[in-house]
């Protein structure tokens, strides 16, 4: 199935998403969990119950920002033998029947082994539209940084609350796609409630970067969703999800999400 293509596809598809009043669903999925033969069903499963953008993870053994249910979903799929370019190939599959936006989700360490021009080159050939890099943080790596800016991937780029003014106006200078603000300090994983401060940040930060914003980072129920898509321009659900495949599968984790979608829509309306 071909895509939309442009010099930022995805940008342009929040553009029409804000215009329309749509606020996006975002879930993530690490590559090749529960297995490698599992992942295309479970792909095609939450892209059917509602998902936007799906952000596909590639796994490393050290993922900083990750909590215990994704380091967990990284290493068994790592364990199964899941690679870089394993990962790719998910995507190409994926990319044969669907026209949804692909974000890669990874860390410096896969790509440099991998080799950057090499993997930037693979990664946009196989149908990502954007990659999320949460260990190279602007400036970090001009050289990287360049070779990705340089592609049709959008580097999405991270804003956390304790992120300096200056710091926020420098990195929405540099933003393409979307913004993805953590909604908490610490790592990820499903929480009970959400951070009464984040509206507050939320408005503060549409103010300093022109840019959409997911917002991520323990988001656990139909509530808390529409809670953020009130206040944001896409909703990022991972370690909950990942619970979900755990529990019963490719249904249980698309009926999660379908109930995610649901109440977005309906706080939204």
């Amino acid at each position: 199935m071909s895509r939309t293509t442009s010099s930022s596809a995805l940008s342009a598809r929040f553009e029409g998403w804000r215009a329309a009043g749509h606020k996006a669903l975002v879930p993530y999925l690490t590559a090749g969990y529960p297995t490698a033969a599992e992942t295309p069903d479970l792909l095609d499963a939450l892209a059917a119950a509602g998902a936007d953008v799906l952000e596909l993870g590639i796994p490393f053994s050290d993922p900083l920002a990750d909590g215990p249910t994704i380091q967990r979903a990284s290493q068994r799929a790592l364990d199964r033998g899941m690679t870089v370019s394993g990962a790719l190939r998910l995507l190409e599959r994926f990319r044969r029947s669907h026209d949804h936006a692909v974000v890669l989700f990874t860390y410096l360490n896969p790509v440099l082994r991998y080799g950057p021009e090499r993997f930037v080159r693979d990664a946009e050939a196989a149908g990502a539209d954007g990659l999320l890099l949460t260990d190279l943080p602007v400036g970090a790596d001009p050289e990287i940084e360049e070779t990705v800016e340089a592609s049709g991937l959008d580097l999405i780029r991270l804003i956390a609350p304790t992120t300096r003014l200056e710091r926020i106006r420098e990195i929405g200078a540099r933003a393409r796609g979307f913004v993805y603000y953590i909604s908490r300090t610490g790592v990820t994983g499903a929480r009970d409630s959400m951070r009464s401060e984040l509206a507050d940040e939320l408005r503060a930060l549409r103010g300093l970067i022109s840019a959409p914003i997911a917002v991520g980072f323990g988001i656990a129920t139909p509530e808390q969703a529409a809670l953020v898509a009130e206040m944001a321009d896409g909703v990022v659900v991972g370690s909950a999800l990942i619970d979900r495949v755990d529990e019963g599968g490719a249904g249980s984790a698309a009926a999660f999400l379908a109930s995610l979608r649901e109440a977005i829509d309906g706080r939204s309306a």
